[in-house]
């Protein structure tokens, strides 16, 4: 059985709800950063731990990021403070 094509109304309909977004970049309230230092292996931590750290972009052991400071991130880094740790 041939496909058949769709209606002119439906793609219209489509091509309306297919708008581009803008996204805002966000800024940290109080407009500086920190920096975070991975210094202790993840290896045998709970699957959790490890989540944390990789979603603060950490990939390599004693690697030291920049973030902003934000009260997410000194979340992140106080949910794992055995891994994580401020550098100043």
């Amino acid at each position: 059985m041939p496909r058949t094509a769709k209606s002119e109304v439906a793609k219209t309909k489509k091509t309306k709800s297919a708008a581009p977004k803008t996204a805002k970049p966000k800024t940290a309230a109080s407009g500086g950063t920190i920096r975070i230092q991975y210094y202790r292996s993840f290896i045998a931590a709970p699957q959790p731990h490890k989540r944390v750290v990789r979603s603060l972009g950490i990939t390599k052991l004693n690697q030291i990021v920049e973030r902003p400071d934000t009260p997410s991130m000194r979340g992140a880094v106080a949910k794992v403070p055995h891994l994580l740790r401020l550098v100043e």
